[in-house]
């Protein structure tokens, strides 16, 4: 796939997981609870312990699925997610030298920002859509006075979206929401309860 097209088909459902566990194989059941639950997409964030082997053992045992790797800081790290599977990259602030080395091999990469000013200096970096880290610091209605601004920008808020409030960020304009222990937390059954709410949520919401 193109990186155009993984971006298309990560954003399609609106939504995709995130992943931090203490161990590996926590990060692989939680990935696989809410890939089971219906989600296309999912992110491994580095901060979980041996990250990318929970993220090799993803991709081989999940092919269709589209796993990234978050928490991105350096083209070091760029590298080694995309050799273990990484079909995203998304970092919690922005680092040209992440836009690069993923482009460098055919991945998009969604970059942290915070500002109207940092939104623009990513799209200028050749973000393929910024990441609007921590959420909670601002508002679907603040999202809804940027876009009217800079209505280019494909953004997807991430950090203290919830199951309620995500349909609010998409009518306000995002393209996808990132959501961790809002999906992930309680084990396999209640995720799969929150997924479907979701997707049902964001569906009526477009």
């Amino acid at each position: 796939m193109y990186r155009w097209e993984i971006v298309q088909a990560v954003t399609q459902q609106r939504v995709f997981g995130i992943v931090r566990a203490a161990a590996p194989e926590a990060a692989l059941a939680a990935a696989e609870a809410v890939l089971d639950a219906g989600l296309h997409a999912v992110e491994v964030a580095l901060t979980t312990p041996r990250a990318l082997s929970a993220v090799a053992r993803l991709t081989e045992q999940r092919p269709d699925a589209l796993v990234g790797v978050g928490t991105v800081l350096d083209a070091a790290a760029a590298r080694a997610a995309v050799e273990a599977g990484a079909r995203f990259l998304v970092s919690p602030s922005l680092h040209p030298e992440v836009i690069r080395a993923g482009h460098r091999y055919g991945v998009p990469v969604f970059p942290g920002v915070a500002t109207p000013t940092e939104i623009v200096r990513a799209l200028e970096e050749g973000a393929d859509a910024v990441k609007i880290f921590p959420a909670s610091a601002v508002s679907p209605s603040w999202l809804r006075d940027v876009r009217a601004a800079l209505p280019q920008a494909p953004v997807i808020p991430t950090g203290g979206v919830s199951v309620e409030d995500a349909p609010e960020w998409i009518a306000a304009g995002a393209v996808a929401c990132g959501m961790g222990s809002a999906l992930t937390s309680g084990g396999p059954r209640a995720a799969g309860e929150r997924v479907a709410a979701l997707l049902a949520g964001l569906a009526r919401a477009r």
